[in-house]
């Protein structure tokens, strides 16, 4: 009895749904062709894949900067299939060490990609490293001590031509002679309405729902013009067609699940509102500093800069400016806050009036 009980679990509808494990590979596109949306840079990637197999060479390495979730990693892995390579990927706070670097550099075979996440968060003494790396494919490993009486020496390890592939959120962070090192830069912006449905319904069939357009269009507007965020609904959507309604997605379904998870019209969650809140209630709209306001969300500075103002900003819910962060007139209007006029302070009389 428990042994059929636990059977009929693990299929809804009908269908049997994807390995969990697998989910998120599967729903990442595989071609250049799949990947909606950033059609300039999909463009011009194209072009360079093309150029570098006609000329027999890797394709110069990369850099691609974006908030996240917009497709970065994507990007990378659909290079390296469009490359006919393998990939090895990491991120900037892993790689502490030379010896881990040196380690990830000796495995990789002629073409192959190195992807580098949050390359931003290199060690100085890392990204120094890479610096011949990139220009000359030589790796100097430093030997000895200074101290010692022999002094130091230095041992060059070549290494296969390969392709750095580079993610940051935050370019600003890189400094010059790593940026400058790149021969290909690009910016992925918020994708659009249109293009979050396409992505939306995509991601829908590879899950095995059966979405409306309605239902998709409604998800599109709330998923923060972002893949992954609209990817996470969705999935949560699943669970809730799952169980109140047998696997079907309505819009009235997708409604009232986005109402259980408290996402609004404009795909703010609670965190977003209570962003808001804090800088309009407790700083009368600002400008308050970036410190002050993560001691009040009790968040870290990069939490709030690199997760939750990109959306906010490019949606016109705040702005930064030299003094602060200052909640516009729409912040108001969308959280129904009526703004307190603020009194024209009059000038004090002179020896002179």
């Amino acid at each position: 009895m428990g042994e059929k009980k636990e059977k009929d679990q693990k299929t809804v509808a009908g269908k049997k749904p994807p390995q969990t494990e697998n989910i998120e590979i599967l729903l990442r596109p595989k071609s250049l062709e799949e990947f909606v949306g950033q059609a300039q840079l999909k463009d011009n990637l194209a072009v360079y894949f093309q150029a570098a197999k006609k000329r027999g060479e890797p394709i110069d390495h990369c850099l691609f900067y974006a908030p996240p979730g917009l497709g970065k990693t994507t990007l990378a892995h659909i290079l390296a299939r469009e490359m006919g390579v393998n990939i090895r990927v990491t991120s900037g706070p892993i790689l502490t060490k030379l010896g881990d670097l040196a380690g990830l550099l000796t495995s990789l075979e002629e073409g192959d990609i190195l992807f580098i996440d949050e390359i931003h968060r290199l060690g100085r003494s890392i990204e120094e490293a890479l610096y011949p790396v990139m220009e000359d494919f030589t790796f100097y490993i430093h030997t000895g001590s200074r101290q010692s009486g022999m002094g130091s020496a230095h041992l060059k390890l070549a290494v296969p031509k390969f392709t750095l592939v580079g993610a940051t959120t935050r370019a600003g962070l890189l400094t010059g002679p790593l940026r400058d090192r790149f021969g290909i830069i690009g910016h992925l912006g918020f994708y659009g309405v249109e293009e979050m449905c396409q992505i939306v319904l995509r991601s829908s069939k590879i899950l095995g729902m059966n979405l409306s357009a309605e239902a998709a269009g409604i998800l599109a507007g709330r998923s923060r013009r972002t893949p992954r965020t609209a990817n996470r609904i969705l999935k949560r959507v699943r669970d809730f067609a799952c169980v109140l309604t047998g696997g079907e997605v309505t819009a009235d379904l997708l409604k009232e699940s986005l109402r259980r998870m408290e996402i609004d019209d404009m795909g703010l969650d609670p965190m977003d509102r209570r962003f808001l809140l804090t800088i309009i209630q407790n700083y009368d709209g600002g400008p308050v500093g970036l410190e002050t306001l993560a001691a009040g969300l009790q968040e870290e500075p990069d939490t709030i800069t690199d997760i939750y103002e990109p959306y906010l900003i490019q949606e016109g819910f705040i702005a930064r400016t030299s003094k602060g962060r200052v909640a516009s007139p729409k912040a108001f209007e969308h959280l129904g806050i009526k703004r307190a006029v603020r009194p024209v302070k009059e000038t004090s009389a002179t020896l002179f009036s």
